[in-house]
């Protein structure tokens, strides 16, 4: 239990929506994972914890889950039942996000009526489809609707403000978060297709989770990665090369594929991102707000 008593957010995962090491994957990096756990990592998410309120919400229901809540649980417990969540906030409906709401079900924690907060696509998709209607019907879970750039307040010293992002809009819409605090302000942008106008959105932010899935290219040479846009870390550097120096420490890049050489320690990426005053979230860093 924490003794400070400012709100806090702590990064529950870094990696892209299949993990570390990835199902099926024969690459070294996954090799490695698998014979060594340190060097395994959860689907990217974030917890934001109000000791004060003794209240927590997560930012994505991701695969990695069970793992997650029990390591939230190390970092703050709360006296309720399980899940013991105040609420949870999705940004869109691409399986590394949302699919964790699976063990909210009956045959697990048969929870009751835990807030989910999704934009008017992702509800749907919940509503409509099997085996997501089933934890709406069976009252496992309760929809809240998200409106684009309208602010939820989570207590008196919290709130959440969703904005949509271009990101491969399949099934829903995808949103990033302004997660606000009594002190700090936190960007979290896990997807996103290009940066648009996020140079504005950062100077708005004390810290920022930016999308770091790929670092080049040649990570992924048997796809084609136009169909899997994302911005390149590497050409990320270059976009935000001219910020002042306290903007470019703000940026943390996070949601790395499995392939991302960034997760190397020591690696050139590592090194690179380092040089230009950038930063590497790390699961388990807790952030003040």
């Amino acid at each position: 239990m924490k003794l400070n008593q400012n709100p806090f957010i702590v990064i529950l995962g870094i990696i892209q929506d299949g993990g570390l090491p990835q199902c099926g994957c024969k690459r070294l990096c996954c090799k490695k994972a698998w014979k060594k756990p340190s060097l395994r990592k959860w689907v990217a998410s974030l917890a934001i914890i109000d000791p004060k309120t003794k209240q927590r919400w997560l930012i994505d229901a991701t695969p990695d889950f069970k793992h997650q809540l029990a390591f939230l649980d190390q970092v703050f417990s709360v006296k309720k039942k399980s899940p013991g969540l105040a609420g949870i906030f999705l940004t869109h409906g691409h399986a590394g996000h949302y699919t964790g709401l699976l063990c909210f079900e009956k045959s697990t924690l048969n929870s009751k009526n835990v807030l989910v907060w999704t934009m008017p696509k992702m509800e749907k998709l919940l509503k409509n489809n099997i085996p997501w209607k089933g934890l709406v019907k069976g009252k496992n879970i309760a929809i809240k609707k998200l409106c684009k750039n309208k602010e939820v307040a989570l207590n008196n010293n919290l709130s959440v403000l969703p904005f949509l992002v271009s990101h491969r809009d399949e099934f829903t819409e995808t949103i990033g978060f302004f997660i606000k605090g009594p002190n700090k302000t936190c960007l979290f942008v896990p997807d996103i297709d290009n940066w648009q106008n996020i140079e504005e959105k950062i100077l708005k932010s004390d810290i920022a989770f930016l999308d770091g899935t790929f670092f080049e290219p040649k990570e992924i040479p048997n796809r084609d990665i136009s169909k899997i846009p994302h911005p390149l870390i590497k050409e990320s550097i270059k976009r935000f090369a001219d910020l002042p120096l306290k903007e470019k420490q703000k940026i943390h890049f996070i949601h790395f594929n499995h392939t991302n050489p960034v997760l190397v320690k020591n690696s050139r990426a590592q090194k690179l991102i380092k040089k230009n005053h950038f930063r590497i979230a790390k699961q388990g860093q807790e952030f003040s707000l």
